[in-house]
């Protein structure tokens, strides 16, 4: 098979590193991709993620037999629904579907129409009529935008000022900020459940959990994610019948009655407390980083269940799993979630690959050693050195560094050897991923 992959962070290369694996695949290519994606595939910088027409036309032109999409700007934007009209297969919901997490005033109103368990909560596209609720209910309380704003439109406010504020600080989001949804406070222990479907059938991978918060003892602002680590030992076989029974195949049931087949990745963010799982969010594609640590502890073919969700033909599939652990560390910019700096050379990263950890590229690119110092990579051991040239940050967050191992607590102590090794100017990590399972 001829694969397309869209995209280019963290999640898309560990999704690269697991489709290379499958015996399936032919031809490989990623649009935009990055300079780890390129170890597996042709990257294609080029052509717009968000430019429908193009990447349909790509599509074709390279004979493409499935497309798999890794986020979640494209499938809001209708690629799926583009590919579709053009006879090309994809792993990712249509439009209509991704609007579970395009939109959480839609999300939580099909959930409340359908008895998904989740908090209570209010819409509002007016400030003071948001303030005067928020007033009522007093804090802690939830402030979250509508609309798509990269994993950090949520605001978890613990006292009333915090709160009002939130509300103001919801319009530096632009569009997606112009209606909010307030809801109640949960406690409890998060985690995260992703699920393959074709529309009817439904495998929920094992748990993760994923460490929101950009410092330490999850303080600080909410970001993309700074760690995960799997299986996360509060979701046991209990939880996780739960989770499927009255979560995930209701919601997949309910979109179905709302006239919306979702086939792709469904990803449940959950909070569970005292035995019972309660929606926090959902999200139309693999989380990042929690892909960084399922994936490497999957044993199945992930292509060959793509192509089924893509079918229609995932009943009878199973899926067999590593009985290792898994922890991932994000390594981000100093400032993110925040202003950073940019164009910082990295190195170290053949040392921490030679450790044996798996390095998952969420913002690097590579550029001519005149527009920077040389990196002190070693040439000769690094695919990711290119005569003349140095891997350096883009992003906020820059690199996932991932270790599997028999226990947690081993895994623990692989991946933070492998991070020690790895320096960039003002790198900042969170040291505690993982901490609370362990405890």
């Amino acid at each position: 098979m001829n694969v397309l992959l869209i995209g280019g962070g963290g999640r898309e290369h560990a999704l690269a590193w697991k489709i290379a694996q499958s015996p399936l695949l032919g031809k490989f290519f990623a649009i935009p991709g990055s300079p780890g994606i390129k170890d597996f595939a042709e990257c294609v910088e080029d052509i717009s993620i968000n430019d429908n027409a193009a990447l349909v036309t790509f599509a074709k032109e390279r004979a493409i037999d499935l497309v798999v999409v890794g986020p979640e700007a494209p499938l809001v934007n209708g690629l799926a629904d583009a590919l579709n009209t053009a006879g090309i297969k994809s792993f990712a919901p249509t439009k209509d579907a991704a609007q579970i997490e395009g939109s959480k005033i839609f999300a939580k109103r099909l959930m409340k129409k359908y008895g998904i368990p989740t908090a209570d909560f209010e819409v509002f596209d007016n400030v003071d009529a948001a303030k005067d609720y928020i007033r009522k209910k007093n804090a802690p309380i939830v402030i979250k935008a509508d609309g798509l704003a990269a994993g950090k439109g949520v605001i978890v406010a613990q006292t009333l000022d915090e709160a009002l504020n939130a509300v103001d600080e919801m319009k530096n989001f632009g569009a997606a900020g112009s209606k909010i949804v307030v809801e109640e406070f949960m406690a409890g222990e998060e985690a995260s459940v992703l699920a393959l479907t074709d529309g009817e059938t439904i495998i929920p991978l094992i748990a993760a959990q994923d460490h929101k918060r950009v410092n330490d003892g999850d303080e600080g602002l909410n970001t993309g994610g700074m760690g995960a680590y799997a299986p996360a030992p509060i979701v046991d076989d209990k939880i996780a019948a739960q989770v499927e029974e009255k979560i995930l195949k209701p919601t997949i049931a309910a979109l179905k009655a709302e006239g919306i087949i979702y086939r792709g990745c469904l990803y449940a963010g959950l909070m569970i407390k005292d035995g019972a799982a309660k929606v926090v969010e959902f999200n139309c594609r693999f989380g990042d980083p929690e892909t960084q640590v399922v994936l490497p502890l999957m044993e199945s073919d992930l292509l060959e269940l793509m192509n089924a969700c893509a079918d229609g033909t995932l009943s009878g599939k199973k899926i067999s799993w590593s009985k290792d652990s898994a922890v991932c560390v994000i390594m981000a910019s100093g400032g993110y979630p925040k202003t950073y700096k940019k164009n910082l050379p990295i190195d170290g990263v053949t040392k921490a690959k030679a450790l044996g950890a798996m390095i998952f590229h969420a913002g690097t690119k590579i550029i001519r050693n005149e527009e920077c110092a040389i990196s002190n990579e070693d040439e000769n051991n690094s695919s990711l050195y290119i005569s003349n040239c140095s891997l350096v940050t883009s992003g906020g967050r820059v690199l996932g560094v991932t270790m599997t191992a028999p226990t947690l607590r081993e895994a623990v102590d692989k991946v933070y050897k492998c991070v020690e090794v790895i320096h960039f100017d003002d790198a900042h990590y969170r040291k505690d991923i993982a901490a609370r399972a362990l405890r």
